[in-house]
């Protein structure tokens, strides 16, 4: 990655679950991904055995054992959400799962509320590796703002990182969208609302924009009747992560555009949330 990463800081937060060693693995990658430096939150109370824990980990994983811990009581959603605001982090990675129900991961409550509230970048891993595995094949979802494209030149030196097989960016149409096309296009009194050679054309064109880059890259224009039509895609194509550009405005967290909402309760794979 550049010097000019744009994560200066990147905190692992945790509850210390079963999992909590793969999950700051998989943090230690991004870390170095980025050239950040780590920081840890904890909800709860400080002592000298979690401290304790919280060395051990970090020296078996070979990362700065003076990395800064953040401790901070009460519910765990709210003590990270207060961490992350109040020290400023960049981003913040976790493990998302609280179960699985006939194939289809849901998010656990705090991650849910970590993905919607967090002032920050996050990203959530379902099945976290103590010795992780590239990710091979990501999902960019399309959004045509500036914001949106600054993801995606974000995206490209991580996936090259990782020496994607390839990096899929989709724009999801939903029926609503193209039934909110047409209106539009009534209003201006166009003879007919946009093709879909045009969608493919400003999806080509977005891609485009972003610079060159060595990774393979597949544009699709997504179609079907609500946005989870994404979700069965990121299936088919057994994608490693699913990359979402998220505006923020000041201080304020958006909420995610209705075609990409689902994310928060099933979740298909690894998720990068782009604040």
């Amino acid at each position: 990655m550049p010097d000019t990463s744009p994560y200066k800081t990147i905190a692992v937060a945790t509850t210390f679950s079963p999992r909590f060693k793969q999950v700051l693995a998989e943090a230690k990658r991004i870390r170095e991904r980025f050239s950040a430096d780590l920081h840890l939150i904890y909800a709860g109370k400080q002592s000298e055995e979690i401290a304790k824990k919280f060395h051990d980990a970090l020296a078996q994983l070979e990362l700065p054992t003076d990395s800064k811990i953040h401790y901070e009581e009460g519910d765990p959603a709210d003590a990270i959400l207060r961490t992350l605001a109040r020290e400023k982090i960049d981003m913040v990675v976790a493990g998302a799962l609280e179960k699985e129900v006939v194939l289809h991961p849901f998010l656990g409550n705090v991650a849910r509320r970590v993905v919607r509230e967090a002032p920050c970048s996050v990203i959530l891993f379902t099945k976290p590796l103590l010795n992780p595995r590239p990710l091979s094949r990501i999902v960019f979802i399309a959004d045509y703002g500036d914001h949106g494209l600054q993801a995606l030149i974000r995206t490209l030196p991580l996936a090259a990182a990782e020496l994607s097989e390839r990096l899929y960016v989709v724009r999801i149409i939903t029926t609503f969208d193209e039934a909110r096309a047409s209106i539009r296009a009534v209003t201006r009194r166009q003879e007919k609302p946009g093709s879909h050679d045009d969608e493919e054309d400003a999806l080509e064109k977005f891609v485009l924009s972003a610079g060159a880059t060595e990774v393979p890259i597949e544009a699709r224009c997504i179609r079907g009747n609500t946005g989870l039509i994404a979700s069965d895609f990121v299936q088919s194509v057994n994608a490693d992560l699913i990359v979402v550009p998220l505006q923020r405005k000041g201080e304020t967290s958006q909420p995610l555009p209705s075609n990409i909402a689902w994310i928060t309760d099933v979740i298909p794979c690894n998720l990068w949330v782009i604040r």
